[in-house]
């Protein structure tokens, strides 16, 4: 990638790594931190902790072996103390962090830990106790060195979503110049307005709009949709994707900070630093065990010497403070945020707000805004009628003919339809009718296409069939055009075209499978008149008495219809493509923007779906529940865990003969911080992009 490119990515990644993954400082003490380093530091101090293992007394009572050499007895101090100094270190730094902010957590408790094995295991070498933790110790660092690594790798694997999409730009880019030659540049020098060549097999290099050419893009990098998308003169692209069988030309619009690209980065990272609700309740429950654990491991200091064995005393509280690291519980939720936002980003669901996303579980209302968002947006031929002696396709081809030179949406519509049937005319003498149509000369008959005010100025009026179809067309809402044939004074209507917004086939299926999902209702908001939206709402299966339709509803009052809906008792999230929904999305339980890189109000949607699919709301919902059962999975083992432990560390059941040692409570805490993060692996696992019907 280029130089600005990964300037950008490394500028972004690191401050992730300062401000964290979370709202607490547990997992903000990794600053500076990376995997690499604690993995030089665990295989180091693995090695020197073998040999304190192999001569500690303790351990060869276990196995029955005897070790007996010069020097023995300074393995255990030497080595210890490097272990300790070395490999401790990360988590003394930690603990001196977290009590300069005031804000005791899982370092804070592992750093009291091996201090504490540390200095008893030092005065025994002096004489000063009969404690010989070094074997100990040594375990506890390595173990957690080893959960450290582990989880500063899991992290980083999931903000590699981040240098992911910034490796999706390319380093250069041919540039067009003044001599009209492509010239090789860096991507970090092109400007708005430059023109750039795309290759074959090429990826865009900034946004823009095509000029020349036509190919098919794959924008499965942006959308996470597979199937290549044609685009052609006039179309948009964005930064990343590639132009699979043709050059195009484009003309940038957005480069750097101003991309899409740049803007689903910035959402990536924004939403790997937000806090649910999940995550309060793990940083408050880490603070308070950090005060638990203090206290227990002074009850259990004084009331073993009380007893009169101060050995066990000092084990027991050693133990304590081991058991109370609150290792799994820091990773249970911060994991689980970076991977269900990186697995959401890949799969084209930009999650802006981590509350929106937790939020969705409980929506039981989907409120979606119909034009742009269950429809197309743009006006498509839906209908064509010949009178007479005139086939459909003669109407199409003569009526494409005369608006080809015309640049209104519906006369594009008609040439596209014929284009598509493969039906070709050529027209001459175009003239623009201002207000009431075009007219063209084809195959030396003067024609004229418009709509009901043409057909007021020439006086002429449709035949009886034609009248009845084009009636049946108007009352769906379609736009209905006529074909006239004029000769001088007199004007025959030989034919009529409807146009309509265009319901996705995707819309149907998407509301198939929110009801699968278990959603209690279904509403389309739109500004239509209501045969047209009740037109609609059927086309979609919509089902009479549960599911809602608001119709001629202005934009201003979008939001009037989301708070009747709450007020009903209903959690809403709001569907809309952004352009004049941001009020609803606001107002919404889940705002939800559909079609990334076109003017969307991600400022008041909570999460931005990159593609204009509107099934990939469904990918939402599963996230959610999916995300969140892991949240609450994470947070009962590992908060569960030291619950039932603690007791057992402060030697509650050693009347019973059950007791856990130093090195036996770091197995254990390793153990529930190995569970933790494979649970959260799990939500790879999760199907985000719909199947194709």
């Amino acid at each position: 990638m280029s130089a600005e490119a990964h300037q950008h990515d490394t500028d972004m990644t690191a401050g992730h790594a300062e401000h964290g993954g979370s709202g607490h400082g547990a997992h903000d003490k990794h600053a500076g931190h990376d995997p690499e380093a604690f993995r030089r530091k665990f295989w180091l101090t693995l090695v020197l902790t073998v040999p304190i293992v192999a001569t500690s007394h303790m351990v060869m009572d276990w196995f029955g072996y005897r070790l007996d050499f010069p020097g023995i007895g300074l393995v255990g101090p030497v080595l210890g103390t490097v272990v300790f100094g070395y490999g401790g270190w990360p988590f003394l730094q930690g603990a001196v962090r977290e009590m300069r902010d005031r804000a005791p957590g899982m370092m804070l408790l592992i750093a009291m830990a091996i201090t504490v094995a540390y200095v008893a295991s030092l005065a025994t070498a002096l004489g000063a106790f009969d404690l010989d933790f070094w074997w100990e110790l040594a375990a506890l660092v390595t173990i957690m060195l080893l959960g450290h690594w582990q989880e500063m790798k899991a992290i980083g694997q999931a903000r590699g979503a981040l240098a992911a999409l910034a490796a999706l730009l390319p380093d250069d880019a041919d540039r067009i110049g003044d001599d009209g030659q492509p010239h090789r540049v860096s991507v970090a020098d092109l400007r708005v307005g430059d023109l750039v060549l795309v290759r074959p097999g090429g990826r865009v290099p900034a946004d823009g709009k095509i000029v020349d050419g036509g190919a098919d893009l794959d924008e499965s990098m942006i959308t996470g949709e597979s199937r290549p998308v044609a685009r052609r003169i006039g179309d948009r692209v964005v930064a990343g994707t590639v132009a699979t069988d043709a050059a195009i030309r484009v003309r940038v619009d957005a480069v750097g900070e101003d991309t899409a690209l740049a803007g689903i980065q910035r959402l990536v990272a924004q939403a790997q630093r937000s806090s649910g609700r999940a995550q309060v309740l793990a940083d408050r429950f880490a603070a308070w065990l950090f005060y638990i654990a203090t206290a227990t491991a002074a009850v259990t200091l004084v009331v073993w010497s009380v007893l009169g064995n101060l050995d066990e005393a000092v084990v027991r509280t050693v133990t304590v403070l081991v058991i109370a690291c609150p290792h799994a519980l820091g990773l249970a939720i911060p994991l689980v945020i970076a991977l269900s936002t990186a697995v959401a980003a890949k799969g084209g669901i930009l999650v802006k707000d981590r509350l929106a996303l937790e939020r969705m579980r409980t929506v039981d209302a989907v409120l979606f805004d119909k034009t742009g968002t269950l429809t197309r947006g743009e006006h498509v031929v839906t209908g064509v009628v010949g009178g007479g002696d005139t086939s459909d396709d003669e109407v199409l081809a003569v009526a494409a003919a005369v608006e080809a030179d015309s640049e209104h949406p519906l006369a594009r519509a008609i040439v596209a339809a014929a284009q598509q049937r493969e039906l070709s005319r050529r027209a001459s003498g175009f003239r623009s009718l201002t207000g009431r149509g075009v007219q063209a000369e084809v195959d030396g008959d003067t024609y004229a296409v418009g709509g009901p005010a043409l057909l007021r100025e020439l006086n002429a009026t449709a035949t009886e069939g034609l009248a009845a179809r084009t009636k049946e067309w108007a009352d769906r809402g379609s736009a209905v055009l006529h074909l006239l044939r004029t000769d001088g004074d007199r004007a025959v209507v030989v034919g009529a075209l409807a146009l309509a917004d265009e319901v996705r086939p995707e819309a149907r299926q998407a509301i198939a499978d929110l009801r699968a999902q278990g959603i209690r209702k279904i509403v389309m908001i739109t500004g239509d008149a209501r045969p047209v939206a009740d037109a609609v709402a059927a086309d979609l299966g919509f089902r009479p008495g549960e599911d809602e339709v608001y119709a001629e509803v202005l934009p201003a009052d979008k939001d009037d219809a989301v708070a009747d809906l709450q007020r009903r008792g209903l959690r809403v999230a709001m569907v809309g493509d952004g352009v004049n929904d941001a009020p609803a999305l606001a107002r919404a339980d889940v705002g939800i923007a559909i079609g990334a890189g076109t003017d969307v109000a991600i400022e008041s949607a909570g999460v931005v779906l990159a593609s204009s699919d509107p099934r990939a709301v469904t990918g939402v919902i599963a996230l959610s529940r999916a995300s969140y059962r892991k949240m609450i999975q994470n947070l009962a083992w590992a908060a569960g865990y030291n619950v039932v432990a603690l007791p057992l560390a402060a030697g509650a059941l050693a009347w019973a003969g059950v007791t856990l040692s130093p090195a036996v409570g770091a197995v254990l805490m390793s153990a529930s911080t190995i569970v933790v993060a494979l649970n959260a692996q799990l939500l790879r696992r999760v199907r985000l992009r719909p199947q194709e019907s």
